[in-house]
């Protein structure tokens, strides 16, 4: 009976063993998407009232999990037996994220900016709906990056040959990871500013706690303007990447210039084209006659 529990044991001590390197070669080879990640992911947690920051990051971090709980099954399940489809999955998948980056682009470019007052008050105008619609919209792009995240991984324990329940257990554990690992980082972010104000009382407005709360209050706005912009980057480059290395097409391109120069070109003319697409469409619904 002894001899049996610690055989099992064992086994599971193996099998950690096994997966522990597995997710180490995943996680480094899913490294820059979840640099991509966290950066479209902290953007978009940005810019809420303080009070409704943490809710809402909160309310993002449970729709990531629920997106790995779909994604990660139905993943293994169409990697076994219809594997052709995650290509589609992922190029369709891109073509959003390309929308997102270029329609901010395109935002950016032709609408005045807002002052932090006007953006405070519109805040506190469109209530909760504004907010939800902003919560549906992070935990969709996370669902997109989620899928990617977790394909990247699958394919690194695949090409270690390993089992199925390996394969399972690692997908698994680079996906809890992604999430606890971005938006743990996007918390500390969008908290910067409290910390600050607190190192500020505590120091008295004296000596080096004084100087870190201060430099933390004013990094903030910097940080969030930053995130911005590297927000809308890495949605073209992880759309682009989807492209050019799913569509030979776009993988044969100008072989000669940067992958990562192609990859943003790339996916910022398909996302142009879709932006194009999506306002017509829009434009047509919108002239069509009312029924009386």
């Amino acid at each position: 009976m002894a001899s049996g529990i610690f055989a099992v044991l064992d086994d599971i001590a193996a099998l950690m063993d096994d997966v522990s390197v597995a997710a180490k070669i995943a996680t480094r080879k899913t490294a820059g998407i979840l640099g991509d990640d966290l950066a479209v992911n902290a953007e978009k947690a940005t810019g809420f009232l303080a009070s409704r920051e943490i809710p809402v990051l909160w309310a993002i971090t449970k729709g990531s999990f629920i997106n790995k709980l779909i994604i990660v099954p139905i993943a293994l399940l169409l990697n076994a037996f219809f594997p052709v489809a995650i290509k589609y999955i992922l190029i369709l998948g891109g073509f959003y994220l390309a929308f997102e980056g270029a329609e901010k682009i395109i935002h950016y470019i032709f609408h005045r900016q807002k002052k932090a007052i006007e953006v405070v008050k519109e805040q506190e105008e469109e209530g909760e709906e504004a907010e939800n619609k902003k919560i549906k919209s992070a935990i969709t792009t996370d669902f997109i990056l989620s899928v990617e995240i977790v394909i990247i991984a699958l394919g690194a324990v695949q090409e270690l040959h390993q089992s199925m329940a390996i394969q399972i257990v690692t997908v698994s554990v680079v996906a809890i990871i992604a999430t606890v690992g971005v938006y743990g980082i996007v918390a500390l972010i969008v908290r910067m500013d409290d910390l600050g104000y607190s190192l500020i009382k505590k120091s008295n407005n004296k000596g080096f706690g004084n100087a870190v709360g201060n430099a933390l209050v004013k990094l903030l706005p910097i940080i969030i303007k930053a995130l911005a912009v590297i927000g809308t980057i890495a949605l073209l480059l992880v759309s682009g990447g989807i492209f050019v290395h799913n569509i030979d097409y776009f993988h044969h391109l100008l072989p000669n210039i940067p992958s990562i120069v192609k990859e943003f070109g790339v996916g910022l003319v398909a996302g142009l084209v879709v932006v194009a697409i999506v306002t017509l469409f829009q434009k047509m619904i919108g002239s069509k006659p009312k029924a009386h």
